[in-house]
């Protein structure tokens, strides 16, 4: 692995940097989220029309770039630092590769174009609090995530036409509440041949009721989707197991550019704390020129700067080396240094950091609603382990072997 950035991923990242530093206050980040859409359409159309960042990891072929997980890691990073609200992480990173591993060639032509041009967002549905779960990041997917037969979840039947519908509930999905094309994780085949398929999904397919529902994290907006007897679409073959498969060797990727995003986001916070504590005076001096604060400081920049060189690693495995599966590992340090760097700005901010209304609470929020929704850390780092055999308990990779939603 060569750590230095090319010419043209520095470039990325200055375009990317550039485009968000008009529209990165606190304002305009509260402004975006309480907007229908939940971001700002023009910053949007400027990220996908302009930059083409939605395209970033799709082959040119589809009218991607034709770039990779650190392209779009580096992208994520500056969107973290800005934390923008955007459409993108649910998109390109949740759906899109999906797309690309198991549609058809008809479905690829159809959706990865659209996509590409920003002109289609996407989102993956999968049932309640499951998304670590379905991309093997805490546990092995095998189990009963989808819903298993069971009530709960979603449940797809097949009609005698071959067509197929869907029934049941999704929560906690990431932009569901304005994506134009959803992928539902469902179940089906009930006890004789269990096995999880996903399924295209119009926005406006009929019988489907998609409410956008209070989240701890505004800037990323989640719906609840109600589908009943949902028209849909499987996408790709009638496989679970290559499902269980392409969903695992994507979340090695998803961690991967969610732990820059979060490294993005720690900087930011510990700069914002950094230039305060230079400012604010006490007993007439600075904040920062006493040594427990510059202790306190210094430890956040250690995590975060090993939380950069992890995510960076695990960008670069995800596309040159899938085998050595370094993103939930790489995703564990990224979100301990934000959560680190979050409660540091509030506390180290003063009274004015324990306001809700204050920007280090915005910091805060992301930290514990990526933890909620992708960790905990320590089931991130224990599932890493198992991996590695230094349990001996292990189930290896976990893909297939049966393990249950709470990674057992």
């Amino acid at each position: 692995m060569d750590a230095a950035c090319t010419v043209e991923q520095d470039e990325i990242r200055r375009a990317v940097r550039e485009a968000v530093t008009k529209r990165r206050t606190s304002d305009d980040v509260r402004s975006a989220v309480r907007t229908p859409a939940g971001y700002d359409p023009g910053l949007w159309d400027t990220l996908t029309g302009r930059l083409g960042l939605a395209g970033l990891a799709l082959p040119e072929g589809y009218g991607g770039v034709g770039c990779g997980p650190v392209e779009l890691a580096l992208a994520s990073e500056e969107l973290g630092r800005a934390l923008v609200p955007s459409p993108l992480f649910a998109t390109a990173v949740l759906a899109a590769p999906l797309l690309l591993r198991l549609g058809t060639p008809e479905q690829r032509a159809a959706w990865l174009p659209r996509v590409a041009a920003g002109d289609l967002t996407a989102a993956l549905a999968v049932p309640g609090p499951a998304l670590a779960t379905a991309f093997g990041l805490t546990g092995g997917n095998g189990g009963p995530w989808a819903g298993g037969g069971r009530a709960g979840g979603v449940q797809a039947a097949a009609a005698a036409d071959g067509s197929w519908r869907l029934y049941g509930q999704a929560d906690q999905v990431l932009g569901g509440h304005s994506a134009d094309l959803l992928l539902v994780a469902a179940h089906t085949g009930g006890y004789a041949r269990p096995r999880t398929l996903l399924f295209l999904v119009r926005g406006d397919a009929v019988g489907l009721t998609r409410v956008r529902v209070p989240t701890l994290d505004e800037t990323r907006p989640q719906a609840r989707l109600e589908l009943r007897h949902v028209p849909a679409r499987l996408l790709g073959d009638d496989d679970g197991e290559a499902v269980l498969r392409a969903l695992a060797e994507a979340g090695d990727s998803v961690a991967a550019v969610l732990a820059a995003e979060a490294v993005g986001a720690a900087g930011e916070a510990l700069a914002r704390t950094v230039g305060h504590a230079k400012e604010r005076e006490q007993f007439g001096r600075p904040i920062g020129s006493f040594q427990a604060v510059k202790h306190r400081l210094a430890d956040v920049h250690a995590a975060v700067q090993a939380a950069r060189s992890a995510a960076y690693y695990a960008a670069w495995a995800a596309g040159s080396a899938p085998g050595e599966r370094a993103g939930g590992p790489a995703l564990a340090r990224a979100l301990e240094a934000l959560r680190q760097a979050a409660s540091e700005a509030v506390q180290l901010h003063g009274g004015i950091g324990f306001t809700w209304e204050h920007d280090a609470h915005l910091f805060l929020k992301r930290a514990a609603g990526d933890e909620l929704l992708f960790g905990p850390v320590h089931r991130l780092r224990a599932h890493a382990a198992e991996r590695a055999g230094l349990f001996a308990c292990g189930d290896g990779d976990g893909v297939g072997a049966g393990a249950g939603a709470d990674g057992k």
